[in-house]
């Protein structure tokens, strides 16, 4: 019993991104400056919207709680990331990991649902105009938002469960710079047939729903700007979905080369860039998408810098 219990892995070792030698100072702050930019332009969307009268409109408000999602997801990965580039590896408690998993699932799984909502917003906008004001009330906005977050929440916690009763023993080794579910798997010295079961059924209506609705919704989106006469009227249109359908393409594109078409065993570094693609230049990305293609964000950016610069002069 007494060697049952040593063996037993209190503790995961994260390898991150290796021994990066003099490079690691260099990775270091490059990534910094990355992490800290997109905080910044994700916490400016959403300060901007609640505070600009002119963006209180559903669009906006996804914007924003998409904006939200980003700054939950990358503050639970990318801070021990950098950590570990500094130090070259790093030890995580098994419940600390776990932990890490589910807050990583959260925002992923919103952001999912929120982008959903926001095609629905788009395909009501342009294919129903006249009905946008009764369809997209505020309670309906709420009601949309908080659907997404609670799936968020929820969705997670069976798979969460099931990981926390696997055994880890001898084996403790993950060669990534965060806790992603297949390796746990990996390492698990019980059986895990049932929570890989239990992650497909969870997996299933998170990505193949949202997702087929963005597809159904665009499509119609795309025929209802077919019809329009005018060749002014279609580009106008269209650039009122076009940030949003960047972002999916983004969002959808990266998570499907990490998750659904993974690379092989033997390609880990290309696995690891993926990764930083996914946790640390798309939430910068996507508020950019948003304000540098959207005049409204753009307005709404350089009326509230005035109003900061007579502040100053009082």
């Amino acid at each position: 019993m007494a060697e049952k219990n040593q063996s037993i892995v209190t503790e995961f070792l994260l390898l991150g991104f290796g021994n990066l030698h003099n490079l690691r100072y260099v990775i270091f702050i490059f990534f910094l400056i990355i992490h800290i930019m997109a905080l910044t332009s994700n916490i400016c969307v959403v300060v901007l919207v609640g505070v600009t009268q002119s963006l209180h409109s559903p669009m906006y408000l996804f914007l924003s709680q998409l904006s939200l999602s980003e700054i939950l997801f990358t503050s639970n990965i990318v801070p021990n990331m950098l950590w570990l580039i500094l130090m070259g590896e790093g030890r995580l408690p098994v419940s600390r990991c776990l932990s890490q998993f589910y807050l990583m699932s959260v925002p992923s799984i919103a952001q999912c649902f929120l982008l959903a909502a926001m095609s629905l917003d788009r395909h009501v906008a342009i294919c129903r105009p006249l009905h946008y004001a009764t369809i997209m009330t505020f309670s309906h906005q709420m009601q949309m938002v908080t659907s997404c977050w609670l799936l968020g929440f929820s969705f997670p916690v069976p798979v969460y469960f099931f990981l926390s009763k696997l055994e880890f023993c001898s084996r403790n080794v993950i060669n990534h710079f965060f806790c992603d579910i297949a390796p746990l798997l990996r390492l698990s010295c019980s059986s895990t047939s049932f929570v890989e079961l239990v992650t497909a059924m969870v997996s299933f209506p998170v990505l193949l729903t949202p997702c087929t609705f963005i597809v159904v919704t665009y499509v119609s989106i795309i025929r209802t700007i077919l019809k329009i006469p005018s060749t002014i009227g279609r580009q106008k249109a269209f650039s009122t979905c076009s940030s949003h359908l960047i972002i999916v393409c983004m969002y959808y594109g990266t998570l499907s080369a990490i998750y659904i078409f993974p690379p092989r065993d033997n390609s880990i570094n290309l696995n690891k860039g993926l990764s930083v693609l996914y946790t640390l230049m798309t939430p910068l990305f996507n508020p950019l998408i948003y304000s540098l293609r959207n005049q409204d964000i753009r307005g709404a950016i350089r009326k509230n810098i005035k109003i900061l610069k007579q502040w100053q002069k009082l």
